[in-house]
């Protein structure tokens, strides 16, 4: 039989611009044409795509509604931090240890609280989330309520580009699979997927363990860009920022979720020296949206290589008989 490996055209080009988006950056931040400023929005920009995205796939394609997932974001960053600053040692392992403690994190509170549903859940995990931050305030090892400081710079921007792209493709290609049918059909009928012999409960632990491991992730990048962390930036707050993202791009959408994390950090930072404005705008954003389009701005749809080939006018061929 003769085996033949196709290409498709659209898949070069998402490999083409993703190229070009990276060098036309790192180019500009090397030749001092992008400000500190510009710098720190557009790693702000990664760091959300990494949470939204992450935090989509419990909300959005498992149906479970999750307030703790700053609680995660802050493992990750103090366990990291741990790892690079006081112990110092290399990055790589920094970024290892935050995904596996916010993993475990995860798989601790996940257990107990998602058997629960609805209301319920939402509180549990919120309540979790305070927990997480009330522990670090009052761990002397790490700072207590001041936090660290003087966490060394290691995110830089082919770390954050990169790590973002594989969270997408990560998750992404679960959601494609057996595992991510079986946890969007857990979202869509939690009976019917019983009945049809899906264990319901290990399919939620699951998509709550990875998305907790890419809060930590987040997490870990955050706190070796912007040199501080403490427990008090970790707050209820943040996780609600987080849902904004989730809720504005589409519960279900992985690309809703990445153009709502990219609208969310540019909303904030021209809002920067207007919070209160900043959380009032948050709040009408979200009934606007709940009133005129309920499914987000993306619903549950994809914006990927099916939707290149179809601007560039490439055709589903046929299966070739064997």
């Amino acid at each position: 039989m003769e085996k033949k490996r196709f290409v498709p055209r659209s898949f070069l080009i998402e490999v083409l611009v993703l190229a070009g988006i990276f060098t036309l950056v790192q180019y500009l931040i090397v030749s001092g044409l992008l400000n500190e400023y510009y710098q720190i929005n557009l790693s702000s920009m990664c760091i959300n795509i990494i949470l939204a995205v992450s935090l989509n796939l419990i909300n959005g394609f498992t149906g479970q509604l999750s307030l703790g997932h700053a609680g995660f974001m802050a493992v990750g960053a103090y366990a990291a931090v741990v790892v690079t600053t006081i112990y110092s040692q290399p990055f790589i392992l920094g970024l290892l240890a935050a995904c596996l403690a916010a993993g475990l994190a995860g798989l601790i509170i996940g257990v107990p609280t998602l058997r629960l549903k609805g209301d319920y859940l939402a509180i549990a995990t919120l309540g979790f989330g305070e927990i997480i931050r009330v522990i670090l305030q009052n761990i002397d090892f790490i700072g207590g309520p001041a936090g660290i400081l003087g966490i060394p710079r290691y995110s830089t921007w082919p770390w954050l580009f990169g790590l973002t792209i594989f969270t997408i493709v990560i998750i992404v290609n679960l959601i494609n699979s057996s595992y991510g049918r079986a946890i969007i059909s857990v979202r869509e009928d939690e009976v019917a997927s019983e009945l049809m012999g899906i264990n319901t409960t290990n399919y939620k632990v699951l998509a709550f363990v990875i998305g907790a491991l890419f809060a930590g992730l987040a997490g870990a990048l955050y706190a070796h860009y912007f040199y501080i962390i403490k427990p008090a930036t970790f707050n209820f707050l943040k996780s609600f920022d987080i849902l904004v993202m989730v809720v504005l791009g589409g519960l279900g959408s992985t690309t809703g979720a990445v153009i709502a994390a990219i609208f969310v950090t540019m909303l904030t930072a021209a809002l920067q020296t207007f919070p209160a404005i900043r959380m009032v705008l948050y709040a009408v954003t979200l009934v606007v949206v709940m009133v005129y389009r309920p499914q987000g701005l993306m619903g549950n749809k994809e914006w990927g290589r099916r939707t290149w080939g179809r601007i560039w006018g490439e055709k589903n061929e046929p299966l070739a008989n064997k």
